[in-house]
């Protein structure tokens, strides 16, 4: 049997996996769900919040033994030190591929609070996973385009203030906010499009860190700096399953929530100005790394 067959194979055999994992354990969580609606007690609500969290990461860990058993992948990872479970925090990473979210689940998994970020409004119908994020609070964000957002201005900032609704939910109990500050995967062609000032990430966008921060900044204890590598080039969800991603290297680095990244993004121009230099610095530094993580 040659090795595309025997690639295939393991790929078929870990969706089916991963398939049967959820299945599994959203019906517990479903029914959860049903009984954090059914009572409207908030020490009762919270005690549903954590149990919804335990079940979704027993999910993971059920994801990451799969990886664990069909994958040949190896993991380089740095930078987990000093993580604690009742601590808040922000996550940021750049972006290529779905199997990021693998990956940063697989390398926070009992390190840091439960991973929740923010997904596309559209994506509440991808079966099972949908209903899922939806019943455990993920925020759905809405993107506008420019040109429509021309046409009727009411909507602008709009997916701000769902942002800032989600981050009150979070306060409850310790989580770890995620955000893909490019707002999409990368892409030679939008790369070329954005006209992108770095060689290996899309422009960062500041307004989903600000509103973050600005819901959240007295509980979120640090900012995780995480950058993703694909050695190979090879990022996609069907060559991970197949265990053809030879290599993914992962730097997280910890820094400090400081005064300077807390204010009004909206209405501050200062503040606005600030917060797009720092992370503009940040996304700089990070091209550089990843640029370095390649060729080690």
């Amino acid at each position: 049997m040659s090795n595309l067959p025997v690639a295939a194979l393991r790929g078929c055999l870990a969706i089916i996996i991963y398939g049967l994992n959820t299945i599994f354990w959203c019906i517990p969580l479903f029914i959860v769900v049903a009984a954090k609606a059914l009572v409207p007690v908030e020490a009762w609500r919270r005690k549903c919040g954590r149990v919804l969290n335990t079940i979704a990461e027993n999910w993971i860990w059920v994801n990451n033994l799969n990886q664990k058993v069909i994958s040949r992948t190896t993991w380089n990872v740095e930078g987990l030190e000093s993580m604690r479970r009742s601590d808040w925090y922000l996550v940021l990473a750049n972006h290529q591929s779905w199997v990021d979210i693998l990956v940063l689940q697989r390398v926070f998994h009992q390190k840091i609070p439960f991973l929740k970020f923010f997904i596309k409004k559209e994506m509440i119908w991808f079966p099972i996973l949908g209903q899922a994020w939806w019943a455990m609070d993920f925020p759905f964000i809405k993107r506008y385009k420019k040109s429509l957002l021309a046409k009727k201005p009411h909507l602008r900032g709009k997916d701000l203030e769902i942002t800032r609704k989600a981050c009150g939910k979070f306060k409850k109990i310790p989580i770890s906010v995620m955000n893909f500050v490019e707002g999409t995967r990368f892409t030679k062609s939008k790369h070329a499009l954005q006209a992108s000032p770095y060689a290996h990430l899309l422009r960062p966008k500041a307004g989903g860190i600000a509103s973050v921060l600005g819901a959240m900044g007295d509980q979120i204890n640090r900012i995780l700096d995480v950058t993703i590598v694909y050695p190979d080039k090879r990022r996609s969800f069907w060559a991970f399953l197949c265990g053809n991603i030879q290599e993914i290297r992962v730097k997280v680095r910890s820094l400090p929530v400081t005064e300077e990244l807390i204010g009004d993004y909206a209405d501050d121009s200062q503040f606005r100005h600030r917060l797009q230099l720092w992370l503009n610095n940040l996304w700089a530094e990070k091209d550089r790394k990843i640029a370095e993580m390649q060729t080690c």
